[in-house]
C-alpha cells in the first residue's frame, strides 16, 4: 500500500460517518463476476442497508464516505498480449505499471506468458482517487460537472446514495437511456431538430434523468445539442433543470491524470484535445460523470456493465416520489452499430424488461431495426423473402460475411419478436406524433400497466395530452376510486388541467369531497400561511393536523367574524362527530 493510500485510509472519522459504515476489505484481486452478481442482486441485506446511510453534510465528511465506498481498478500482473510483447493484455504498456504488476516472487509470472490477462484475476480493487468537480473551459456558458471514478462493479444504492445525498440530484421520476453511434455521424436535419425537441421535451415535462456514455462524439453530440437549449434557458426558474448522466469509461479518457485526486476541481478543455486516436473526451453538456474503471485502457465495455446494473436496480427499488410506484426506464436509440442492436436485445429480453424507441431514418442499425419491426409477424418470424433482404442489408451496411450477418439477423428477429416493447419514430408517419409522445406511449404499453397505473404515471409526468389521447379511450371501465385518487393526486400536486380532465370524464365532486378528503387536502405539505391564521384562533402544536371546524374558525377571523362558517355551525359538528364515530369503528 502506498503512503498516499495509507494516509487517505487513516483520515480521521468526521461527525462519525465512517464509525458507521463498515470498511470495506478488498485490497486483493477478487472474482469479479461473482462480486457483480452479488451486487447486482439489489437485495437489502443489513450491510448494504449500513453502507447506504447517507454521509454528514461537511465536505471531509462526504470525502471519506466516496473513500469508503467507491474502488478503482487497476492492472496486478503484466501479462503480455499476443500481439505485442511490451504491451500488456489490459491494454498498457509495460513502462506504465506499477513495480507491483512488473515485480515480485518468481512464482506468481511462472506461466505468465501463457495466461490470458482477464479482469476478475488480474486486477486490483483499491479505494477511488478520483472525484470532483469539472470546470468546462471554453465554452459560450461556463459549465460544471461533478464527477467520480469508480469500479464496474460499484453497488448501484451506493451510487444512487452519492446523487441524492452528496451530489443532491432531484430523485427521477422517468430514465431515458440513450443509445446509438459512437462515431460521429449525420442525420437529416428535420429529423435532427424533431429529436433534440422531442427528447427536451420528454425530459423536463417529466422530472426525468436522461444517461448516456457523456463521450463527445457520436449519438452523445445529438443529445447535447437538445441539452445545449436546456442550458440556454437556465436561467428561466419556470423550467426545470435537465438531469444529464454521462457513465463514461474511465480507461478510454484522454490526459486521465487530469482526474486524480480528491474534491479536485478539474479546469478541462474538451476543444483542445486532437479528435484524432482512440481516446476519447467529456461532452460538456452533462452535470454529473461516472467514470467506470475496469481496469483496462483504450476500451469500451466497463461503463455498459454498470450503466445496466444501475438501471435495473432503479426500476426495481427507486419509487417516484416515495410511493408506490417505479421509476420507469425507456430506452432511445439513434444510429448505431452491432453493438447497439446486442444492447437493444439486452434490453427487450432480460430482465427487467425496458422498452425501446427506434429512431427510424438515424442510419445503420437503428434503420435495420426499424425495417424488421415492421415486417416480422404476429408468430415473431419474417415473412418469405424479406429475410433474404435483411441478410443482404446486413451485410451491406456492417461489411460481414455471410456467417456473422447471419448470426446477427438471429439477434435482430429475436429483438423485433417483442413487438409490444419496441416503438419505431417516423419522421412524418403521424402529424401529431413526436418523439416525446413516442417515448412515453412506448413506457405506457410496454409494461403492460393498468388503466389507473397509466394515468398515475401521466400524472405524475404531468402530460395530460397523453392522459388525454392513451389512457381515456373510448370504451374503457374506470372504478370510481381510481378516478377518485387520479383527482386527490391532481389535486395536491397542482394540475389544473388534469382536474379538469377528470371533471370531464365523469368525477363528481359532490362525491369525491368527503370529510377525510378535505381535511387530508388541507394537510398537504404545501407553505402557505395557513398555519399562522389557526394558531391566532386556535392552541394548536408541532404535531397538529388540520380539521373543519378549526378551518371554519379561521375563515370566520378572516371574514372579521361578520360571517358564520358551516364548520362552525351545530348541524357541521354533528355530522363530523358521526363521521368520526364510523371511522373509528371501521378501524
Amino acid at each position: 500500500m502506498t503512503q498516499k493510500l495509507a494516509s487517505q485510509l487513516a483520515r480521521p472519522q468526521s461527525d462519525g460517518l465512517l464509525k458507521e459504515l463498515p470498511r470495506k476489505q478488498s485490497l486483493k484481486p477478487s472474482n469479479s463476476m461473482e462480486t457483480l452478481r452479488s451486487k447486482s442482486n439489489f437485495g437489502g441485506s443489513k450491510e448494504s442497508i449500513a453502507r447506504r446511510r447517507a454521509p454528514s453534510s461537511s465536505s471531509t465528511a462526504q470525502a471519506d464516505w466516496i473513500i469508503e465506498n467507491f474502488e478503482k481498478r487497476e492492472c496486478s500482473l503484466f501479462i503480455s498480449s499476443s500481439k505485442d510483447p511490451d504491451k500488456c493484455g489490459c491494454g498498457k504498456w509495460r513502462n506504465q505499471h506499477s513495480a507491483a504488476a512488473l515485480q515480485g516472487p518468481e512464482e506468481r509470472y511462472r506461466g505468465s506468458r501463457d495466461q490470458k490477462w482477464v479482469i476478475s484475476r488480474h486486477t486490483l480493487s483499491t479505494p477511488t482517487d478520483a472525484f470532483g468537480t469539472i470546470e468546462f473551459q471554453g465554452g459560450p456558458h461556463p459549465h460544471k460537472a461533478q464527477y467520480i471514478r469508480l469500479s464496474f462493479d460499484s453497488n448501484p444504492s451506493d451510487i444512487m446514495t452519492l446523487f441524492e445525498k452528496v451530489w443532491q440530484i432531484p430523485p427521477p421520476k422517468l430514465i431515458i437511456t440513450v443509445h446509438g453511434g459512437i462515431s460521429n455521424f449525420d442525420i437529416q436535419p428535420k429529423l435532427a431538430r424533431v429529436f433534440r425537441k422531442g427528447l427536451l421535451k420528454a425530459a423536463r415535462t417529466t422530472g426525468a434523468w436522461i444517461i448516456t456514455s457523456g463521450i463527445n462524439a457520436g449519438v452523445v453530440r445529438h443529445v447535447a445539442a437538445a441539452l445545449e437549449g436546456a442550458t440556454e434557458s437556465r436561467n428561466n426558474k419556470t423550467k426545470p433543470k435537465i438531469i444529464s448522466i454521462g457513465i463514461a469509461p474511465w480507461g478510454l479518457l484522454k490526459k486521465k491524470d487530469d482526474f486524480m485526486g480528491e474534491d479536485k476541481v478539474v479546469a478541462y478543455h474538451p476543444h483542445s484535445f486532437s479528435p484524432k486516436g482512440r481516446f476519447a473526451v467529456l461532452n460538456n453538456r452533462h452535470s454529473y460523470f461516472l467514470l467506470v474503471d475496469n481496469g483496462t485502457n483504450g476500451r469500451y465495455g466497463a461503463d455498459i456493465i454498470l450503466r445496466r446494473a444501475l438501471e435495473g436496480y432503479i426500476v426495481k427499488k427507486q419509487k417516484i416520489d416515495g410511493g408506490e410506484r417505479s421509476v420507469p426506464v425507456v430506452c432511445v436509440c439513434l444510429e448505431g452499430g452491432t453493438c447497439t442492436i446486442r444492447t437493444v436485445l439486452d434490453y427487450v429480453t432480460n430482465y427487467p424488461r425496458v422498452p425501446v424507441v427506434i429512431c427510424d431514418g438515424s442510419g445503420r442499425a437503428s434503420d435495420i431495426l426499424a425495417f424488421a419491426h415492421q415486417h416480422v409477424n404476429q408468430e415473431g418470424t419474417l415473412p418469405e423473402g424479406i429475410r433474404p433482404q435483411l441478410l443482404s442489408l446486413i451485410k451491406n451496411v456492417f461489411g460481414y460475411d455471410h456467417e456473422n450477418a447471419h448470426t446477427l439477423l438471429l439477434d435482430i428477429i429475436a429483438c423485433v419478436r417483442e413487438k409490444k416493447l419496441i416503438t419505431v419514430f417516423r419522421l412524418g408517419e403521424n402529424q401529431k406524433q413526436d418523439v416525446d409522445y413516442a417515448i412515453l406511449t412506448a413506457l405506457l404499453k410496454g409494461h403492460n400497466l393498468k388503466p389507473s397505473e397509466q394515468l398515475a404515471l401521466a400524472l405524475a409526468w404531468n402530460r395530460v395530452d397523453i392522459a388525454r389521447s392513451d389512457v381515456f379511450v373510448m370504451g374503457q371501465d374506470w372504478s370510481t376510486q381510481a378516478l377518485h385518487d387520479a383527482m386527490m393526486d391532481a389535486l395536491i400536486n397542482n394540475r389544473v388541467d388534469f382536474v379538469r380532465l377528470l371533471l370531464e370524464n365523469g368525477v363528481s365532486m359532490h362525491k369525491f369531497l368527503t370529510i377525510e378528503r378535505l381535511e387530508q387536502l388541507y394537510n398537504t405539505e404545501h407553505p402557505n400561511t395557513l398555519f399562522y391564521i389557526v394558531r391566532d384562533v386556535v392552541r394548536i402544536n408541532s404535531n397538529y393536523r388540520y380539521i373543519l371546524p378549526h378551518i371554519g374558525l379561521a375563515i370566520e377571523k378572516l371574514m372579521g367574524y361578520g360571517y358564520r362558517s358551516f364548520y362552525t355551525s351545530n348541524l357541521f359538528r354533528k355530522q363530523y362527530a358521526e363521521n368520526k364515530r364510523k371511522l373509528l369503528l371501521k378501524s
